[in-house]
């Protein structure tokens, strides 16, 4: 089994109710994930909300990660930009820190500033020149059509391009063309979404998951029993978690795994920055209903 494997949760970035940034409980975070088994941690992502951090904030956030984490388990830094130029800023600043690999989405801005094909592969070529490991991610959000024949190209012709997270509609699909056709280049194709498709997308080849940070102790037997090759263990494993994460990929989002969180006293406040609303009171009570049963550890961490 290739290095890149396991789940590979997204951190969540806590707030105090005021707006500024809980770093205390951004540690307490990210020692919940490591506890709960995680294999690698994603931070500065979508599920961060990277789109509401400043650039000052982001750099505070990435130092504080890798420096609290301490080689524990690998670290992803998210560097997307629509400029290249601060993309590989952002690529230089965060292996400077010691962070394993950063994550990126092809170059967009809005609905209507979408990098072409040949603008996508410059920009990764550049990142590359950084030298440290790239995850593609491949996530509707930017908009960009990444095709598989795009994304084989990168894998073999740009030595730093290693994982891939594919998380567009139909992913299984994607992973077994992106598999069958880049080969041993293809060093980690992951999913992601919440982990919605996984099983689909694990017998598709899929080597690893890089979920949310909120039932990471739940998801990973389902992964470990795929790869081991019990697929009726696998299944069940799954069916058991899939009620919580549909509810949390079509309701909630990332706020599910701030709420789980100041459930367990993990962090102190699910605040999340406007224009974010707060979730509903009955669609986050469902959430913390369906994860009762399941009893994960980020609902008992702090007790």
């Amino acid at each position: 089994m290739t290095r890149y494997s396991g789940i590979w949760p997204v951190a969540p970035t806590p707030f105090h109710d005021d707006g500024t940034l809980d770093l205390d409980g951004m540690k307490r975070g990210l020692d919940c994930l490591i506890d709960q088994g995680a294999d690698g941690i994603c931070v500065l992502a979508n599920y961060s909300e990277q789109f509401l951090i400043s650039d000052e904030e982001r750099a505070i956030l990435t130092r504080l990660s890798l420096e609290h984490v301490a080689g524990r388990v690998p670290v992803i830094v998210t560097i997307s930009h629509y400029a290249t130029q601060i993309a590989v800023e952002r690529a230089r600043f965060a292996k400077s820190l010691g962070a394993d690999m950063v994550m990126m989405m092809p170059p967009y801005h809005g609905a209507l500033l979408k990098g072409t094909p040949e603008q996508t592969f410059e920009q990764f070529r550049m990142v590359g020149e950084v030298g440290i490991p790239i995850m593609v991610q491949d996530a509707p959000l930017s908009g960009v059509d990444l095709p598989v024949s795009l994304l084989v190209r990168m894998a073999r012709e740009i030595e730093e391009v290693r994982l891939f997270k594919i998380e567009c509609p139909k992913a299984a699909n994607k992973l077994r063309a992106l598999i069958a056709e880049g080969g041993d280049a293809i060093e980690g194709p992951f999913d992601g979404e919440e982990g919605i498709t996984l099983l689909a997308d694990l017998d598709a080849g899929a080597t690893g998951s890089m979920t949310s940070g909120m039932i990471v102790d739940q998801i990973k037997p389902v992964i470990e029993k795929h790869h081991a090759g019990d697929m009726e263990g696998a299944t069940a494993s799954y069916a058991r978690v899939a009620m919580a994460i549909n509810h949390e990929n079509r309701q909630c989002g990332w706020q599910s795994c701030k709420a789980a969180m100041v459930e367990g006293g993990v962090i102190r406040s699910e605040f999340c920055r406007h224009p974010i609303p707060p979730l509903h009171p009955a669609i986050r009570q469902r959430m913390i209903d369906l994860l009762q049963p399941l009893d994960p550890m980020v609902l008992n961490w702090d007790r």
